[in-house]
Parts: C-alpha cells; sequence; structure tokens
C-alpha cells in the first residue's frame, strides 16, 4: 500500500509538471496568434491574450514560479521536458515584451501616413500648463495606474441626467490647474458590450497621460442592457458632451475644444457621436444642445452592426438581438445600420484616430479596417488609422509599454488637431 502511495504522489508530479509546461507554453503561443476567434472559446484566448500581451514580464516570472519548483520534483525526462516547453515559453514572452516596447514605431508611421511628416511631435506652448509642471508626463506604469483616480479624479459622481448613477461623470484635472486654463478637453466613453463597464477602471493611462499636461478629462457613466434598450446607450454619451459644453468651464475646461475616445463598445459610442454631432433625433430633451466634438480617438471599436461576414463576431448579432436592441436585425434592418458609426460616414465627419490590435479576438481587425477606408474616402479632415501588431481586444487597459506609447500617440494626434482648430473651416 506505503509503494502503491508512492507511484501515486510521482505520477501526480509528473502530471502537474507536465500540465504546467504545457499551459504554459500554450499561453505564449495564444499571444502571437490566437487559439479562437469564434464563440465562446475567443473569451479564454482573450482573457488569457490580452495579459500575456501586455504584461509579459510578469507572466513570465509567474510561470518561473510554477514550473521549474514542480519540475524539480519530477523524474528526470519529465523535468527534461518540461525546462524545455518553459524556456520556449519565456523566449517568446521576451518576444512579446519586445515588441510591446516598440510600439511607437507603428504608431508614428500612422501618424506620419495620417498627418504628414511635418507634424507635431509635442504639445508644448499649445495650451497652459499646471503651474508646477515640470515639463514631461509621469509614465503610466502598472503599479502607477493603481493610484491614478484619486491622484485627478477629485470631482466624482457629478450628475448629467436623470438616470441616477447611470448618469453620472468624474472629471479628472490636476488641482494646480488654473480654474481659467480653457484646457483642452477629453470625453472617455468606457466599454463593457453596452451591458456593464464603469466610468472607473478604463483608459486610465490615456487620461492620466493627458491631465498631467493640463487637459480635462471627463469620464462617464451611460444606462447599460438588458435593462435599458438602444438607442439609451448613445442619447446619455450626447447628453454628457452637452453638459460638458455647457459646464467644464467651471472646472477650467475649454467647450470649445471637446474631444471623444472608447473602447470596445465605447468606441463604437464615442464614434457614432462624433459622427451625429447635433442630430436632434437622438437628443431628445435636449435638441438644440451643442454635442459636437473635436476628434475622436475610438479604441477597438464596432463600428458596422450590418456586416454577414467575418468582420462581425458570430455571437455579436445574437447578443445585440437579445439583449441590447431587443429586435431581430432581419426584422429592423434600419435600426442597426443606424446604429453603425460607418453609416454616418460623410465631409463633415470630424479628425479620427482609429486604434485597433491585429490579434483583437473579439471585434475584428476589418472592422477598423473598413470603417477607416470609408473615412478616408469622404471625410475633409485627417484620419489616422493605426494597426497594432500582436495587440489583443483592450490593449490600453494597463499601464503597459504599449499604453503608455498610445497615450503619447494620442496626445501627439490631439495636439496637431489643436494646432489646426483656428486655421481649419
Amino acid at each position: 500500500m506505503t509503494i502503491s502511495l508512492v507511484k501515486r504522489v510521482r505520477a501526480g508530479r509528473r502530471w502537474a509538471v507536465a500540465v504546467a509546461a504545457v499551459v504554459a507554453a500554450v499561453n505564449t503561443v495564444n499571444g502571437y496568434r490566437p487559439l479562437s476567434n469564434r464563440g465562446y472559446s475567443s473569451l479564454l484566448a482573450f482573457s488569457s491574450g490580452v495579459f500575456t500581451t501586455e504584461l509579459p514580464l510578469q507572466i513570465l516570472v509567474s510561470q518561473t514560479a510554477v514550473v521549474v519548483p514542480l519540475s524539480s520534483l519530477a523524474p528526470p525526462r519529465t523535468r527534461r521536458v518540461s525546462r524545455l516547453l518553459w524556456a520556449a515559453s519565456c523566449l517568446g514572452l521576451l518576444g512579446l515584451n519586445q515588441v510591446g516596447r516598440r510600439a511607437d514605431v507603428p504608431l508614428a508611421a500612422a501618424l506620419d501616413h495620417g498627418l504628414g511628416a511635418e507634424r507635431r511631435t509635442d504639445s508644448a506652448g499649445l495650451w497652459q500648463r499646471p503651474t508646477s509642471h515640470e515639463g514631461m508626463a509621469k509614465t503610466p506604469g502598472v503599479i502607477r495606474m493603481a493610484r491614478v483616480y484619486r491622484d485627478y479624479a477629485h470631482d466624482s459622481d457629478i450628475s448629467y441626467g436623470v438616470h441616477g448613477a447611470a448618469n453620472h461623470l468624474d472629471i479628472w484635472r490636476r488641482p494646480d490647474l488654473d480654474r481659467s486654463a480653457r484646457a483642452p478637453v477629453l470625453v472617455q466613453v468606457p466599454g463593457g458590450a453596452w451591458s456593464s463597464g464603469n466610468k472607473r477602471g478604463q483608459a486610465h493611462p490615456l487620461m492620466s497621460h493627458l491631465t498631467e499636461l493640463g487637459w480635462v478629462c471627463v469620464a462617464i457613466n451611460y444606462r447599460l442592457s438588458p435593462r435599458h434598450v438602444w438607442p439609451a446607450h448613445i442619447v446619455d454619451v450626447k447628453q454628457a458632451i452637452a453638459w460638458v459644453k455647457t459646464h467644464i468651464a467651471d472646472y477650467g475646461g475649454d467647450p470649445d475644444f471637446v474631444a471623444i475616445t472608447g473602447g470596445s463598445a465605447g468606441g463604437h459610442l464615442s464614434a457614432l457621436a462624433a459622427l451625429t454631432g447635433n442630430e436632434s433625433r437622438l437628443q431628445p430633451g435636449f435638441e438644440d444642445a451643442d454635442t459636437s466634438v473635436q476628434a475622436a480617438v475610438p479604441f477597438y471599436g464596432v463600428y458596422d452592426f450590418t456586416r454577414t461576414d467575418g468582420a462581425l463576431h458570430p455571437i455579436m448579432v445574437p447578443f445585440l438581438e437579445r439583449l441590447v436592441v431587443k429586435r431581430r436585425r432581419h426584422d429592423a434592418p434600419d435600426v442597426y445600420s443606424d446604429a453603425s458609426p460607418i453609416t454616418h460616414v460623410g465631409p463633415g465627419a470630424p479628425p479620427f484616430f482609429v486604434l485597433h490590435g491585429r490579434s483583437d479576438s473579439f471585434i475584428p481587425v476589418d472592422q477598423a479596417r473598413s470603417f477607416v477606408a470609408r473615412l478616408r474616402a469622404a471625410s475633409n479632415q485627417p484620419v489616422v488609422y493605426a494597426e497594432l501588431p500582436l495587440a489583443q481586444h483592450a490593449f490600453d487597459v494597463f499601464g503597459s509599454a504599449r499604453a503608455a506609447h498610445a497615450a503619447v500617440a494620442v496626445e501627439q494626434f490631439l495636439a496637431e488637431v489643436y494646432a489646426r482648430r483656428d486655421v481649419t473651416p
């Protein structure tokens, strides 16, 4: 019986080591090429991939802490194989780290292509900086992201509508920013599949970077499904913009320069809001309010709900039909078309900077490609498109190297738009 127990323990160790090594290797492979972009398995590919691609060194440390001790307890052959897989995984993670750290290269190329090689590469002298500003924004980092909310969000849970907490917003600003600064303003629309999400926890790398440089950022909530049905979401976003136009000067912001951003569902809503400024039918009760914006920066958004090919995730349409729109696409094609930002593209579109990860498991990159192609064909304003290699959905949530580079690129885009504001018809 004792011998049998020893054999079972050894076999258990062997299996534990093998599983840990294989999981580590598969996780790294998934970072380079998502193992699934279809169905519910894509949820696993995303949830694993976004950590692996944005925090590869942290993943490397955790894999090492598991595989190496376990392998030391395994038989020699199992130990050799498991450590070989672990070593290959480590090399792959180092490669992912290098790609993230060099994300400034494709971002700079995108800005050069969309704005011209003579574009601004810094925002010095464009707007009033805080009195104690030292000339360089703090670098967004994973640890710093845990505390930036209390650093900047000194005005929280301000009501902009009648729907309780769903119509609350937070204002991010440096406490030493002059209340008369008339600083440029960024409105942040959170993602969460139109059914979850909150004004806290998203776009912190971007908002902290801009706030540190003297911007005023406004993070909003809006009504969510399934309790609320489309178009409640976009109505709230537009009402928040109207509130900003009316009240942001009291907090040091400039109501005449408001940009909008958001990721995923927030990318969809920010793009749609930018393309439907002042459309009274989407502004019930505030039809005459100014809801125009001067620039839009959507991250990994959905831009066309009418697609029937691989550009729309296979679970997207059933999700929209059951929980968000609550009408079948076949029965209400006009509703889905009208909810698609690509439908509203025209000569009057504001400047756009569209960012998307090439490895996005949730929203295929073809959504961004077709949207940008339509914008470039129709818009009279600059259109910048950055397609980031090996970037997953939600790549900007953490204070990763890629998120830091994206924040700087967005700053440079907005600086160029801001500098042109007095000379652009």
